[in-house]
């Protein structure tokens, strides 16, 4: 339910972006920044929340990214201007960020090892079934009521989750002490990279310098955390070479996925003359397929490699994409139907065995980490992507930057793929140590 509660949210929005530029009176280019804040501060927050969880508790870190998300939702509905509706996003990432960070790592204190690709399967089940819903919800709700109720959506939801985080699994807390200021390091690495590409056209001078500030923030944690046996930035597990190169891929796709899901709602409204609710049947096709392809692609990645079902995805996931930005839709829409079907087969096939050999690559101690990590290579990817389609708003003619926001990411998914391969050879096991189980 908490999945749901956070994709759900995060489809809604990617559909309502022109409708919240109009409301509003600003640019496309502006109103990304509803996604760009939200991603940016998940991302500054998802190592902060792993280290928290393994110190207090996951699930006691769990819940309270719960009331947190649920009640920026609340203050996001109330937003006057979108410098509130901004900040009040920045908020529901902080939330966000503990769910994200923990939900896997709690599932790897609920079911054996030999089940754990299977058990990723049918989370990423869910998060395809909420991605699916959102855009369908998002027309619904946009068909009957302002873009503020579907914020206010999250809190029935929300209530449901916070009544289920009794049932989850306690996990041990950790007697380590919080670094604080090697998450504040953690923080200015993320924010400065993203928030300075974001005003790089408009103030050159200013993101250089948070670029600069961003680099001797990763110098300095780099020198504070690597002498840990349990640092913040989990270094000692991108030692390993196939973790290593399962996070690479990982933000390639998704940088590619999320500049197509942020480009779609504005090619098909704003190029292609679709209405909301013709956007959101289209667009609810990829998370659909999605859902489709999870259990299977769990179920194989418990038997085959990895690595070629990873590279296999992220070839049709490009062949998708690629079709979507090349072929002349303004002639015929429903193609875009099979562009799309594509795009979620292919993104299904990669994500569900790339998230189970980074899980299993680490050990159980270090769970939560695993689970940082995996958010915050998704989270980088999925911010750059809104940040990708952020400078084509602003540098190209707006008919055109859509179809360049397609035709990057089916390069990056391309890029995913070939680097999947380069592990061909290697599969974690399926077996591990053995796993406290829930009461």
């Amino acid at each position: 339910m908490a999945m749901t509660l956070v994709v759900l949210d995060a489809g809604m929005t990617n559909l309502a972006l022109p409708t919240i530029a109009s409301a509003l009176g600003v640019s496309p280019a502006a109103t990304v920044l509803v996604v760009t804040a939200y991603q940016t501060a998940l991302l500054v927050a998802l190592l902060p929340a792993a280290a928290l969880g393994e110190r207090l508790g996951y699930r006691r870190v769990f819940a309270s990214g719960a009331w947190l998300f649920i009640g920026a939702s609340v203050l996001s509905a109330c937003a006057p201007t979108l410098p509130w509706l901004v900040a009040a996003r920045a908020l529901q990432g902080l939330g966000g960020a503990a769910i994200l960070a923990l939900g896997v790592p709690l599932l790897r204190f609920s079911v054996p090892p030999h089940r754990l690709g299977a058990a990723i399967g049918w989370n990423a089940l869910t998060v395809a079934l909420a991605s699916s819903a959102g855009p369908g919800v998002g027309a619904l709700i946009l068909s009957t009521a302002e873009w503020p109720s579907l914020f206010l959506a999250n809190v029935p939801i929300g209530i449901v989750v916070l009544l289920a985080c009794r049932q989850l699994p306690r996990s041990p807390s950790g007697s380590q002490r919080l670094d604080f200021a090697s998450m504040a390091l953690s923080g200015g690495m993320f924010a400065g990279v993203f928030v300075g590409a974001q005003l790089l056209p408009a103030q050159p001078v200013l993101a250089g310098g948070l670029a600069a500030a961003s680099l001797v923030c990763i110098g300095l944690l780099v020198r504070r955390e690597g002498p840990k046996a349990a640092p913040l930035v989990p270094l000692d597990l991108l030692r390993q070479t196939s973790l290593r190169l399962s996070v690479i891929a990982s933000v390639l796709c998704f940088t590619g996925q999320t500049a197509a899901m942020v480009a779609l709602p504005f090619y098909l409204q704003q190029v292609l003359g679709q209405s909301p609710s013709a956007t959101g049947v289209y667009m609810t096709v990829w998370p659909l397929s999605v859902a489709l392809t999870a259990l299977a692609a769990g179920r194989l990645a418990d038997r085959f490699s990895t690595a070629w079902l990873c590279t296999a995805g992220g070839l049709i996931l490009a062949l998708g994409l690629v079709s979507a930005a090349l072929w002349p839709l303004a002639e015929d829409v429903r193609p875009m139907l099979v562009f799309a079907a594509a795009c979620g087969m292919g993104f299904g096939l990669f994500q569900t065995p790339n998230n189970r050999n980074m899980f299993l690559a680490a050990p159980l101690a270090r769970s939560a980490a695993s689970g940082g990590l995996q958010g915050t290579a998704r989270l980088t990817g999925q911010t750059a992507g809104a940040v990708l389609m952020t400078l084509l708003f602003t540098l190209a003619p707006f008919g055109t930057a859509p179809r360049l926001g397609l035709g990057i990411g089916g390069v990056l998914a391309l890029l995913a793929g070939l680097v999947s391969l380069l592990r061909s050879g290697d599969r974690p096991p399926a077996t591990g140590e053995a796993l406290p189980m829930a009461d």
